[in-house]
């Protein structure tokens, strides 16, 4: 198994200058499955750039509907699908983003949900894809369907908060997780409303105790501001190695499934 990031910049403004890219990130060869994971602004772009096919994607996750999150969401159905010609593939995502929610989304249009199969994801709920487990877990974002992913493969999990604020019950979906991904905002102590900060991912690590924490979806100020001196004090506050994640970063999962 392998992780790859395909985009580690987040939020508006971070998206608009592409400090970082924005084309979320796979987990490739898990049960013999690629999954891509919020496809956001030049999502397809950076799968060729990285060397990854997109058209070998066989499960599509969509957070929420939010344009840094889905944007490319329809061109890489229209990978896995063949050009829309052949009924495969998986495409697990919010409401938001398949039935639209209030005055969000739809961000999927019903011609691009025709050909794979579609499964709308609530917090607390499961779906299941062959050996894979997928649960959406809680949060409290601007996208009131936003859900974060924990998948289970065998004796492996990965969790990903996708957008949230810290909330007292965050850690309880991601219990368990060899490896956690948080969305990681910015630094400091001034709140951002649906947001971590970096204090606040390391309380969520101090909880979940995983063996791997990797921050992402970073905002232009923590870009700038250095974000591998916030996770060095991550990981020495917390005795947990955290790192935070890079353009184009991979990393071999293997190891979590034979420890």
């Amino acid at each position: 198994m392998k992780l790859q990031f395909l985009g580690t910049g987040g939020g508006r403004f971070a998206t608009i200058s592409q400090k970082r890219m924005t084309g979320g990130f796979r987990i490739d060869d898990i049960d013999g499955r690629n999954i891509h994971i919020d496809p956001g602004p030049g999502a397809l772009v950076r799968s060729h750039q990285y060397g990854l096919n997109p058209r070998k994607i066989n499960m599509l996750l969509v957070s929420h509907c939010h344009t840094d999150h889905y944007n490319d969401a329809e061109v890489m159905i229209e990978a896995l699908t063949q050009g829309m010609t052949k009924k495969t593939g998986h495409v697990i995502a919010s409401d938001s983003v398949l039935n639209g929610f209030e005055d969000i989304g739809p961000a999927i249009s019903q011609y691009h949900q025709s050909k794979p199969e579609v499964s709308v994801l609530h917090a607390g709920e499961e779906v299941t894809d062959g050996n894979i487990t997928i649960k959406g877990t809680h949060t409290h974002h601007g996208d009131p369907t936003c859900v974060g992913f924990n998948i289970k493969y065998n004796n492996f999990s990965l969790s990903y908060t996708a957008d949230t604020e810290y909330f007292p019950e965050l850690h309880k979906d991601h219990e368990g997780a060899d490896v956690l991904i948080g969305c990681v905002i910015k630094e400091g102590e001034r709140r951002i409303k649906g947001h971590l900060r970096t204090i606040d991912f390391e309380q969520l690590i101090e909880e979940v105790q995983p063996k791997l924490a990797i921050m992402t979806h970073l905002g232009v100020n923590l870009i700038m501001n250095n974000p591998f001196q916030n996770t060095r004090i991550i990981s020495n506050n917390t005795g947990i190695r955290t790192i935070a994640a890079t353009d184009g970063l991979s990393i071999d999962l293997d190891q979590f499934l034979e420890s």
